[in-house]
């Protein structure tokens, strides 16, 4: 399995604990006492699940099990196969802080990093189709 595959599927694993875990916070706030601001955290869950869990997990798996594109370069671009994963880990990380942030204190300047982050996740899906786009063919040709 591949270096980026195994770092794709680890941060999988980590952010659906982690989204498991604030799930259960979200819960708790039904039946406890807990902050107010803990009810913004909502999206934060829903970004761990379909972004850092299912995204990351698929974006690994197709970086190792799709076709070959070449024997030369059967994965297409480590490089831009790494940029995907940065990008993506950024824009990740820093929506689940801002999404909050600004929940909470709109107009602070939160508000921008919610597009910073949107668009290192669009730059992330964009390098990603790049990469993967000449593995989807009708079959090799041993090139």
């Amino acid at each position: 399995m591949p270096l980026l595959t195994r770092f794709h599927i680890k941060s999988a694993f980590l952010y659906l604990a982690a989204a498991m875990a604030l799930g259960i916070v979200l819960a708790l706030a039904g039946v406890l006492d807990l902050p107010g601001w803990v009810v913004y955290l909502s999206p934060a869950f829903f970004h761990l699940i379909m972004v850092g869990w299912v995204t990351q997990m698929i974006f690994g798996v197709i970086f190792w099990m799709f076709p070959i594109v070449t024997r030369a370069r059967p994965r297409g671009s480590e490089r831009l196969g790494w940029a995907t994963f940065i990008l993506l880990n950024a824009g990740l990380l820093l929506r689940v802080v801002a999404e909050p942030a600004n929940a909470v204190r709109p107009g602070s300047g939160w508000g921008w990093a919610l597009v910073v982050s949107a668009v290192l996740q669009w730059l992330a899906a964009v390098a990603f189709v790049i990469n993967a786009w000449p593995r989807v063919k009708e079959k090799y040709r041993g090139e």
